[in-house]
C-alpha cells in the first residue's frame, strides 16, 4: 500500500472539518456543492472535479450534474444522465469507486468533449453514500496528467465524499423543513382570513375560499397573498 505524508493527511482532514463545518451553517444546497469542490479541488491538487446528485422525483431515477469548480457555467445547464449511463451512472448503482487512468479510451465516459477540451487524462468517481449505504450522488476528480490513485488517496476521497453527503441530506432535509413551516404559516393565515370574510361578507368556509382563490388567479398572486391583504383590511 503506497504511503500519504502527514501534510496530505492533514490536508484531507481539514478538508473534512471544512466540510462539516458547513453542516451546521445556513448555507443552502448550492453553496454547500460549491465549497464540495473547492475543498475537494484544492486539497487533492487535481484540476476538476465535478459533483452529481440523483434526481429520484421522477420514477425514472437520473443523477445531474450540479457543481464543479472550473467548468463554464453554460457547462452545467441540463447535464443528466440516466442510473444505467455513463461512469457516473455505473458508480451510484454499483457504490463503488471507479478509476479511469484514461477518460478517452473508457467507453463509459460520455464527457468526452469536455474532457478534450480541458485536457483531462485520469479521473476516480467515489459514490456520495450515507451511513445506511445510501447513495446520494458522485464526486468525480480529475487530473490533467496519467495518474494511478493510489489505495490510501482514494480511501481519502472517499472520506470527503461521505461527509459531503452528509452536509447534503442535512441541508436538504433543513430546505425541506423550511418550507414546510412556510407552508403551515400560509394555512394559518388562509384559515384566520376565512374567518375575516365569514364574518363581514356572511360567507360559509367553503365560499371564503373560493373567493380567495379566484382573487389569487385574477391577480396571478399566492392565495397567501390574498389573505395577507384580506387581514390588513380587517385592521384598517
Amino acid at each position: 500500500m503506497e504511503k500519504i505524508s502527514p501534510r496530505t493527511y492533514d490536508k484531507y482532514i481539514k478538508a473534512i472539518t471544512d466540510i462539516s463545518r458547513a453542516i451546521t451553517s445556513d448555507l443552502y444546497l448550492e453553496d454547500i456543492l460549491k465549497l464540495i469542490v473547492l475543498v475537494t479541488a484544492k486539497v487533492t491538487g487535481v484540476e476538476i472535479c465535478s459533483l452529481w446528485l440523483i434526481d429520484d422525483s421522477q420514477p425514472d431515477k437520473k443523477i445531474r450534474l450540479k457543481a464543479t469548480q472550473a467548468i463554464e457555467h453554460e457547462y452545467l445547464k441540463d447535464r443528466s444522465l440516466n442510473m444505467d449511463e455513463g461512469v457516473v451512472g455505473y458508480v451510484a448503482t454499483h457504490n463503488q469507486p471507479l478509476i479511469l487512468k484514461d477518460v478517452l479510451e473508457e467507453p463509459r465516459f460520455k464527457e468526452k468533449e469536455m474532457a478534450r477540451k480541458l485536457g483531462l487524462v485520469s479521473m476516480v468517481s467515489v459514490p456520495l453514500e450515507v451511513k445506511d449505504e445510501k447513495v446520494v450522488g458522485v464526486l468525480n476528480c480529475f487530473t490533467s496528467e496519467p495518474h494511478n490513485f493510489p489505495e490510501t488517496e482514494v480511501n481519502l476521497i472517499k472520506a470527503v465524499a461521505n461527509q459531503a453527503a452528509v452536509a447534503i441530506l442535512n441541508t436538504q432535509f433543513m430546505v425541506q423543513t423550511k418550507v414546510i413551516q412556510e407552508e403551515l404559516a400560509a394555512r394559518k393565515l388562509i384559515e384566520r382570513a376565512k374567518e375575516v370574510l365569514m364574518r363581514q361578507r356572511n360567507m360559509t368556509g367553503e365560499q371564503a375560499y373560493r373567493w380567495m382563490q379566484k382573487r389569487a388567479m385574477d391577480s396571478r398572486k399566492s392565495i397567501g397573498h390574498i389573505a395577507e391583504a384580506v387581514l390588513l383590511s380587517d385592521e384598517i
